[in-house]
C-alpha cells in the first residue's frame, strides 16, 4: 500500500504529478495514474514507454500490472482509477478486463491529440472489418488452434476470467 489520500481530486493530482515529474525525467510521456481502493492507493504508474521499449507500457497498464501484484488478483473490482488522461483503446481494454469500478481522466483524448497523441486512427480501425484494416489480418490453422479451446472447455480446475 502506498498511501491515504482522502478526495478525488488529491488522487487525480497524484496522477498529475506521476505525470510530469515522468515526463521531465525522461521517463517517458506525459501520462500518470493511480489506483485506489477503499481511500488508500494500491498502485501508481506512468508512461515508460520510450524507457522501457514497450508500446505496452501506458500509466494505466503499468498502474494494473502493479495494483494486480499487490493484491494477487488479476481482479481489481472495488477499485478506482485516477489517470491524467483519457485512456487509449488499448488502456480502456486493460483497464475493462481488470474489471475497475470507476475510472476518472483529467485531459481528454482530444488533449492528447493536440499534441501529437492522436488515437483516432485506432478507434477508427476497429470500426472496420479484418478485410478493411490497414494492417493485414490472415487466419491460419484455425483446426488446429480449436484443440486448446476444447481442452479448456473440458478443464474442470480452470480458474475463469
Amino acid at each position: 500500500m502506498l498511501g491515504v489520500v482522502s478526495t478525488p481530486e488529491q488522487f487525480m493530482r497524484h496522477a498529475i504529478r506521476l505525470s510530469i515529474e515522468h515526463m521531465e525525467s525522461g521517463d517517458g510521456g506525459p501520462f500518470g495514474c493511480v489506483i485506489v481502493r477503499d481511500g488508500v492507493v494500491l498502485a501508481e504508474g506512468h508512461n515508460r514507454v520510450t524507457s522501457s521499449h514497450d508500446p505496452t507500457a501506458h500509466a494505466e497498464v503499468t498502474a494494473i500490472r502493479e495494483a494486480c501484484r499487490a493484491v494477487g488478483d488479476f481482479n481489481l473490482q472495488g477499485c478506482d482509477l485516477y489517470t491524467s488522461c483519457e485512456p487509449c483503446p488499448m488502456c480502456l481494454g486493460a483497464i475493462y478486463w481488470a474489471r475497475i469500478d470507476r475510472v476518472y481522466y483529467a485531459n481528454t483524448k482530444a488533449d492528447a491529440a493536440a499534441i501529437g497523441f492522436d488515437d483516432a486512427f485506432i478507434y477508427e480501425e476497429l470500426e472496420r472489418s479484418l478485410e478493411a484494416r490497414s494492417l493485414p489480418f490472415t487466419s491460419l490453422l484455425r483446426d488446429e488452434a480449436l484443440a486448446a479451446f476444447r481442452a479448456w472447455e473440458a478443464k474442470e480446475d480452470k480458474v475463469r476470467y
